[in-house]
């Protein structure tokens, strides 16, 4: 495989799909920036927890490993972000391009969901996205959880970057594969499904992401709602010791810890067991 194939691409994207719960749900939430794939699972009446991936390759059910539990006490919603790899569809010229854009989706997103208030969780650039969201809309997010977040509260390593390079400028699977096995440590070959996934998602026509500078810190300070955030242990995309001591020295209500022998990338299905009782413990105050 050379070049995107979205037959395969969907192929992977069920296989992993079907490591979810049996009661797994498909919704396709209308906004105004273009159709959103959530994939949902837990009782109805449960609270809502909204989860977003990494970016990249990662979709929503990257969450495969952490799903059955989480949805033990909550509705998850775990969405596949616009405009990147996954079952979400940008309107004609309306994809997000800006933080304001980023915030009008999820807005209109949890209408969708029928939730006026929810948990949020994300990993890497998700967890950017999930704490820029809740410094924007604090009334809407109950308690927020951060995995490994990325340009939050520490800038990339120079070396993540340059192994990185390579499957940025030209993304085939093969420089994937090579690319997360370097920042894994080998332990992405350990995950097969997820690894195809991935690879099958190079070449996929995204469009470019929103980004933008770290939280500023002032605004940290003053934000009041409980967060969780745990850094991987053997992380190379950042010092993960400066990720949760920044975090403790800014935020006002936080609990921070590292998850050891876990890198960047194999979250959040590495490290399934001490994952799931730190979130769990979590969530559940």
């Amino acid at each position: 495989m050379t070049a995107y194939d979205s037959d395969v691409f969907r192929g992977a994207y069920d296989a992993l799909l079907a490591k979810w719960p049996a009661e797994r749900e498909a919704l396709t939430v209308r906004t105004p920036y273009g159709e959103t794939r959530v994939n949902a699972c837990g009782p109805r009446d449960a609270p809502p927890l909204l989860l977003l991936p990494s970016g990249g390759g990662s979709t929503s059910v990257s969450w495969y490993a952490q799903i059955a539990d989480l949805a033990r006490a909550h509705r998850v919603h775990a969405v596949d972000l616009i405009g990147a790899p996954g079952l979400s569809t940008p309107a004609p010229g309306r994809r997000p391009r800006t933080l304001d854009d980023l915030t009008g989706w999820l807005d209109a997103l949890l209408d969708g969901l029928g939730a006026d208030r929810a948990d949020v969780g994300g990993h890497s650039y998700g967890g950017w996205i999930a704490l820029s969201y809740a410094l924007r809309a604090p009334a809407r997010v109950r308690r927020l959880f951060l995995l490994d977040p990325t340009r939050c509260f520490a800038g990339y390593r120079a070396d993540y970057l340059l192994h990185a390079l390579p499957m940025l400028l030209r993304p085939t699977p093969g420089r994937v594969r090579a690319f997360l096995e370097w920042e894994t440590g080998g332990a992405a070959a350990r995950d097969p499904a997820w690894l195809r996934l991935q690879e099958a998602g190079a070449g996929f026509p995204a469009t470019k992401p929103v980004t933008g500078p770290r939280p500023a810190p002032a605004a940290l300070r003053a934000f009041r709602t409980p967060v969780l955030l745990l850094a991987a242990g053997n992380s190379r995309a950042h010092d993960p010791s400066r990720v949760a001591t920044g975090a403790a020295a800014l935020l006002p209500c936080v609990t921070t810890g590292v998850l050891p022998g876990v890198s960047h990338h194999a979250l959040p299905h590495g490290a399934p067991g001490e994952l799931a009782e730190r979130l769990a413990g979590f969530l559940s105050d």
